[in-house]
């Protein structure tokens, strides 16, 4: 799978990072892929869950202003939506159900963000 296979994808952002991620929602947009979001808060992307049927995949930072994503995560591994999380915690902190969770560390790249969703997304 190639850069270009996520053309018409739909990748809900989940980012406090201002700049993190309106840079992730414009590399998206230019490989064609349909952004939902980009979101900062927890209660912002559940509203976003609950109003979006069909997601293609899903980057999350794991601590959004003090809010740890996980139950949201767990929400969307329910729907059967492939997570990628994107943070500065090492794999220990990460609660034992998600510690094998593709993710990539801060600070990032976001051509390797989109890189690593194209195989979140391949491996579905």
């Amino acid at each position: 799978m190639n850069l270009a296979s996520l053309k018409n994808c739909r990748i809900l952002v989940v980012e406090d990072e201002y700049l993190l991620a309106d840079e992730l929602r414009t590399e998206l947009e230019l490989m064609e892929a349909s952004v939902i979001g980009p979101v900062g808060r927890l209660s912002q992307a559940m509203t976003l869950l609950t109003q979006t049927p069909d997601i293609d995949a899903a980057v999350l930072d794991v601590n959004l202003r003090g809010e740890m994503v996980f139950p949201f995560a767990q929400s969307l591994r329910e729907r059967d939506v492939p997570i990628l999380f994107v943070t500065g915690y090492d794999v220990s902190v990460m609660p034992a159900p998600f510690q094998s969770t593709p993710r990539c560390e801060k600070p990032v790249g976001v051509r390797l963000i989109a890189e690593k969703l194209v195989e979140v997304i391949g491996a579905r």
